[in-house]
């Protein structure tokens, strides 16, 4: 076997970071960072829902300026991600990161010492910003630094805290507003982003793209308008009415905006903002559509959960977030185990079974739930939900970023988090609509007797019918009974709606989820393959060597006419030939008898 000459000292080390890459200790400090920084922005999006009372009261406000002034984080947060993920590509994460986080914190002062509800809308804003700066860095960080082997983990911790980090978020949130004042609310996004910036200043390594092609400003803002347009009118549909002129005039300019985007995207090829292409591979229309239905199901089931713990059961707000914990816990820590499921067994087959498990503890709440079994009725199906939701969500966060280049990891967790953003806002929106729609119809039966006044009240809503029942004098317990058992009617309506749409998920997934084998398949079959070449080239060794053979013994059949000791030649003598046999010098011809 031929063998070849060893590589130059240094060769294998040299490379684009003359550092080497971060070590482990380095790792466990970018992890850190980056899923503090993301805490911040999580808990901030659901923080303020249990103070919604505290502000119509603090700034005299309608109950839709304090839903703006919720609702507007978001709305900016989700219009700003793609092209905020892109220019950090570009000038650099680390650069981008440090800014939100100073941006967000700046704001998150402002908000907490707001005056007016005009002041704290812009502050709200300015969080939003702040946020979509800091939201896809935190996952581009990740997938541009951890290597292959340790990534997937890496991505199971960020997943499990931007899923279960609203619940705590709005655990804390409660705990604040019961034991101080709402104003103490931003003090914990504050804090994470003290403690997010100082970390990043000392451990985040900086990366970013090198482009050949100009920034695509049309194609950023275009996004901007088209995503605002659609959030927009999801957010006000349930509000003002889905038949509303604002809500159409919306819906309108987002489509037009979007169809606009997806146009001008596939003109400009590989210099667009977004590829919109890549959408034809499975791994990253599987993963879109995932996350879009999971997310939105998640937030689905919060519309429908805290009603039903508050206004049923009559729970604080305070023990109505507790009661979520433990689906949240659980999906975090599903979220830090599916890589290792999805090594085994496949991402596909790890997606799959978290939606079947999703599916499942949406039927199961939708069959045992009750107003007599209370809270138990429920946790069995939650549960499910926690685990399911976690093992869904990671592998498809996974096929996003894995489909974009290393250099676009930015975009590629933008796209990741619009796709969050779009999920929660349709799941609020329809699963909401479905509950109150199933609701009216319910009660409409159940109020024969109830005065006229108080049965219009408990019409919209379960919340308004405790509020009215405090004044329906004899008939008091029965509106409360009529009001909470078409609460259980619509809750069943929305649940098995749920499971209709999750069920359509696990058949696109299992036809069209990813193809590829887990990664310890993937890892065999190159040291499988690097096999066959080493065994191939022995073959054009000895091809080589033959002629060499002949040539050398041409060659000495004319020294020894022209009286000359050996071949003149330079080359080493090949295996067989005169070195190799006992009696012979190195480069003299073979013994032979003395004539």
């Amino acid at each position: 076997m031929r063998t070849h000459p060893p590589a130059p000292p240094g060769a294998e080390a040299a490379g684009p970071n003359p550092l080497g890459p971060p070590g482990p200790r380095q790792l466990r400090m970018i992890l850190i960072a980056v899923s503090v920084a993301l805490m911040a922005v999580i808990a901030s999006v659901s923080g303020l829902n249990v103070a919604q009372t505290d502000l119509a009261v603090e700034f005299g406000a309608s109950q839709s300026t304090v839903l703006w002034i919720i609702n507007i984080y978001t709305l900016a947060l989700a219009a700003l991600l793609l092209p905020l993920g892109a220019i950090g590509d570009r000038i650099g994460r680390k650069p981008m990161l440090i800014a939100g986080l100073i941006v967000f914190g700046v704001a998150s002062v402002l908000a907490g010492l707001a005056p007016t509800a005009g002041i704290m809308l812009a502050a709200r804003v300015l969080s939003g910003v702040g946020a979509a700066m800091i939201m896809p860095i935190t996952l581009a960080v990740i997938t541009s630094t951890f290597p292959e082997e340790e990534r997937g983990k890496a991505i199971g911790v960020w997943t499990g805290v931007a899923g279960g980090g609203g619940v705590i978020g709005m655990f804390l949130s409660a705990l604040l507003v019961d034991v101080a004042s709402w104003r103490w609310l931003f003090l914990l996004p504050v804090a994470l982003v003290g403690v997010a910036l100082a970390m990043t200043l000392r451990s985040v390594p900086d990366s970013r793209e090198h482009a050949g092609h100009s920034f695509d400003t049309v194609g950023a803002l275009t996004s901007v308008v088209a995503v605002t347009g659609l959030i927009f009118a999801l957010q006000e549909g349930p509000e003002k009415g889905w038949g509303a002129p604002v809500t159409l005039s919306a819906l309108a300019v987002g489509i037009l905006a979007a169809t606009a985007f997806v146009a001008r995207e596939l003109r400009r090829r590989e210099a667009a903002l977004l590829d919109v292409r890549l959408f034809r591979e499975r791994r990253l229309a599987s993963g879109s559509v995932t996350l879009l239905v999971v997310f939105g199901v998640q937030a689905g089931i919060a519309v429908v959960l805290f009603p039903f713990l508050q206004a049923v059961l009559g729970w604080s707000g305070l023990l109505s977030t507790l009661a979520l914990m433990p689906m949240a816990v659980l999906m975090m820590l599903t979220s830090g185990l599916a890589p290792g499921l999805a090594a085994r067994v496949g991402a596909r087959t790890t997606m799959a079974t978290g939606i079947a498990l999703g599916g499942a503890g949406l039927a199961l709440m939708a069959l045992f739930v009750s107003v007599g079994g209370g809270y138990l009725s429920i946790l069995p199906g939650m549960l499910a939900m926690g685990l399911g939701m976690g093992l869904a969500m990671t592998p498809s966060t996974e096929a996003i970023t894995a489909s974009l280049p290393r250099e676009r990891q930015g975009v590629a967790s933008a796209l990741n988090d619009v796709t969050r953003e779009f999920g929660t806002a349709l799941g609020v929106a329809l699963l909401g609509a479905l509950l109150s729609a199933g609701y009216r119809s319910a009660v409409d039966d159940r109020l024969g007797g109830i005065p006229r006044d108080a049965a219009d009240t408990a019409r919209e809503g379960v919340a308004n019918a405790v509020e009215a029942a405090g004044g329906a004098g004899p008939h008091r317990q029965a509106l409360l009974d009529a009001a909470q058992r078409s609460f259980v009617d619509g809750w069943q309506q929305a649940m098995w709606a749920g499971v209709a749409v999750m069920a359509a998920l696990l058949v696109l997934v299992l036809l069209r989820g990813p193809k590829s084998p887990a990664p310890g398949a993937r890892a065999d079959a190159p040291a499988l393959q690097t096999e066959a070449p080493a065994g191939q080239a022995e073959a054009p060794a000895l091809q080589v060597e033959a002629p060499a053979l002949q040539a050398d013994a041409r060659a000495l059949q004319e020294a020894v006419r022209a009286g000359t000791s050996g071949p003149p030649t330079g080359r080493p003598a090949p295996p067989g030939r005169a070195a190799d046999r006992p009696g012979s010098a190195p480069g003299s011809s073979p013994s032979r008898p003395t004539r």
